[in-house]
């Protein structure tokens, strides 16, 4: 019998950016807000990587100590790559159980790997993956190598110098502002990209009956592209 989820992705931010309407000072709601929109209005999908281009031959380490390949990983078939902030990110913390719970058992039936990547070093990494007890690889993109790679990788404009205590480096142990814009890539043998949505908003992310119709249609060759979600700018959602 399949699962059924009581909340959608959407309702679990909506009730988290309720809470924080709630709880946070006027100033850090507007910030955070204010952010949120300038990485959508600078959203460039021509900066992205596109529809069959080679990936470099890069491997992450994992937080079990394992050693992900992207060549291993889709020797057989597609790997799906899911990029998130770090381990104490509050939307993250939503994000990755809730496809744990929707997404992965799909993901099973067609023989797909999933993998979550984010910049912060492994032994702080691990608490996410123990926290929720996910039942998929979560790794270490280092430097944001994958991140740069696919055109993900942003700084927030607010970076004070010097950077006061519990920042992002400080937080992640990157020593770096640099954090990657959540995504979902898919990658075939070869390291090709197959196909990438972004999420400039970090409070806007896919759905897993989004994915999963996303990766069907590819395996069957329909549709050649895909268009915007989520009434996003058109190229938000690239497919082939």
């Amino acid at each position: 019998m399949a699962t059924i989820l009581k909340d959608t992705l959407e309702t679990r931010f909506a009730a988290l950016q309720a809470e924080r309407a709630r709880s946070w000072p006027a100033a850090q709601l507007e910030g955070n807000a204010r952010q949120r929109q300038v990485l959508r209005d600078r959203f460039d999908p021509a900066s992205l990587a596109q529809v069959g281009d080679i990936l470099p031959p890069l491997a992450f380490e994992g937080v079990d100590g394992e050693t992900l390949d992207i060549d291993a990983l889709t020797v057989n078939g597609s790997a799906l790559f899911i990029f998130f902030r770090f381990a104490g990110c509050p939307a993250c913390n939503i994000a990755l159980p809730y496809y744990a719970e929707a997404l992965v058992p799909a993901l099973r039936d067609r023989d797909i790997p999933l993998v979550a990547l984010s910049p912060q070093t492994p032994e702080r990494l691990t608490d996410i993956k123990k926290r929720h007890n996910l039942p998929f690889a979560v790794a270490t993109d280092k430097d944001n190598r994958l991140a740069r790679q696919i055109g993900i990788a942003f700084r927030p404009d607010d970076r004070p110098s010097p950077p006061p205590a519990g920042w992002i480096g400080e937080v992640t142990g990157t020593g770096s502002w640099e954090l990657p814009q959540p995504a979902v890539l898919l990658v075939g043998p070869g390291r090709v990209v197959q196909w990438l949505h972004v999420s400039p908003d970090w409070l806007d992310r896919p759905e897993a009956e989004e994915i999963i119709a996303l990766i069907d249609a590819f395996r069957t060759g329909l549709p050649r592209r895909y268009g915007a979600a989520h009434g996003t700018p058109p190229g938000h959602l690239r497919g082939h």
